[in-house]
């Protein structure tokens, strides 16, 4: 347990952050789960206009600070990979 009044109040940002990002991040699994489950369906014309909706979700996670840049640059493309694959 913390001691000192600067350490409690780092507990309570901390605590508070962690729900802020944890609220967030949500949406953006929600939307990746939908991409990949109309690539797992085999289903082209769904799984571009989920990858559409999730693109701008996954770069706002970019600008909160939830997800570093080229994590989000490596998951784009690999997912574009995936679809162009697919079979129209």
């Amino acid at each position: 347990m913390a001691n000192h009044a600067s350490s409690k109040k780092r507990i309570r940002q901390s605590s508070r952050r962690t729900n802020v990002n944890r609220s967030r991040r949500g949406p953006i699994r929600t939307c990746l789960r939908a991409v990949e489950e109309a690539i797992l369906g085999g289903n082209r014309p769904l799984a571009e206009t989920a990858f559409k909706l999730a693109e701008p979700q996954m770069a706002r996670g970019v600008n909160k600070g939830l997800i570093h840049r080229n994590t989000l640059a490596r998951k784009l493309s690999r997912l574009s990979a995936r679809i162009k694959m697919m079979e129209t």
